[in-house]
């Protein structure tokens, strides 16, 4: 089963499995924990909610289960204005569920419950050729390629159809040890990356992936922009010629998880408005910071509004 198509035409696209999220209250550790507040995420749905709210038109494709966690993630998706035309009920398979906590001055504990998920269920049937040729960007990442055969099989479906259109294809390689050793990881990405017009990739991963942290790696597979995410300190964009860095914002942090997929929200905005280099970077690292200074995934991701008076420095209270 299918939803209905949203009438806006669609600039980015999107594919991988969005799943419910139960994070303990407050700053207690999961093991202490006795109450737990119900979001969503995943790292494409993050990225697509966050372009979302920068006020773009993003198509995400995915799976659920027909279950009431599956109505949770699709309330959340479409109320943030995603389109979710594209999204697949699964009988059969449960929406995937993570569980995590977010400790004040402690390692996060994260728990995926997705073995045999409705996520893991996409596949090529779900890639809809049409929609990918009249976006400007398909998004992926290697998460997507890891799932399964069959999502792995969809990825590469909308690669070639993004390919074959014109449409510029980003990717963020994403990694998750948890899902398959280095080297699978490296087997799945390699096609991904070689087809990759934009790489966001975090520092560590192109480590692992590449053996040195040299964007040269990416650039000689045939990327043509490489933008590396240091953490707190900040990241670097190149094109193999020029190169442009950005710190890190200071801000409180509260909770670390979904700062990768924000400041990827916050560049792609950049890079589908035209902006130049160094403001994309400077935007990308304000949407980070707003989502490290907040508890979730998704509750710190800036309107357009809210990211434009960020960088202008605007008052702390807006009357």
């Amino acid at each position: 089963m299918r939803e209905a198509a949203a009438s806006r035409p669609v600039e980015v696209v999107t594919l991988g499995e969005v799943m419910a999220l139960m994070l303990a209250e407050g700053s207690a550790a999961m093991a202490q924990a006795s109450r737990f507040e119900l979001s969503v995420a995943g790292a494409e749905g993050n990225v697509a909610v966050g372009l979302a709210r920068l006020g773009h038109q993003v198509a995400l494709w995915t799976c659920l289960g027909e279950d009431a966690l599956g109505d949770v993630v699709l309330r959340s998706l479409r109320g943030e204005g995603v389109d979710v035309s594209g999204v697949r009920r699964v009988a059969d398979r449960p929406t995937g569920l993570i569980v995590r906590d977010a400790p004040l001055g402690r390692p996060v504990t994260v728990g995926y419950y997705r073995a045999g998920s409705a996520g893991a269920a996409l596949g090529p049937q779900d890639v809809l050729p049409e929609v990918i040729g009249g976006a400007r960007l398909l998004h992926l990442t290697g998460i997507t390629a890891m799932l399964s055969d069959s999502s792995h099989q969809a990825v590469l479906a909308a690669v070639q159809h993004a390919r074959a259109a014109g449409t510029t294809v980003s990717v963020d390689p994403n990694l998750r040890l948890r899902l398959g050793p280095a080297g699978r990881w490296r087997e799945r990405l390699d096609p991904l990356l070689r087809a990759a017009d934009v790489v966001l990739t975090g520092r560590d991963e192109l480590e692992l992936l590449s053996g040195a942290a040299d964007p040269r790696w990416l650039l000689d597979r045939g990327a043509g922009t490489v933008v590396v995410k240091d953490g707190a300190d900040g990241a670097y964009e190149t094109d193999g010629r020029t190169e442009l860095r950005v710190a890190a914002r200071s801000v409180p942090l509260v909770d670390p998880v979904g700062a990768g997929d924000a400041f990827a929200a916050g560049w792609l905005s950049g890079w589908l408005r035209g902006v130049p280099p160094q403001r994309r970077l400077d935007e990308a690292a304000v949407v980070a910071g707003c989502v490290v200074a907040a508890r979730g995934d998704l509750p710190g991701l800036p309107t357009a509004a809210e990211r434009d008076a960020l960088l202008r420095a605007a008052p702390d209270v807006a009357r």
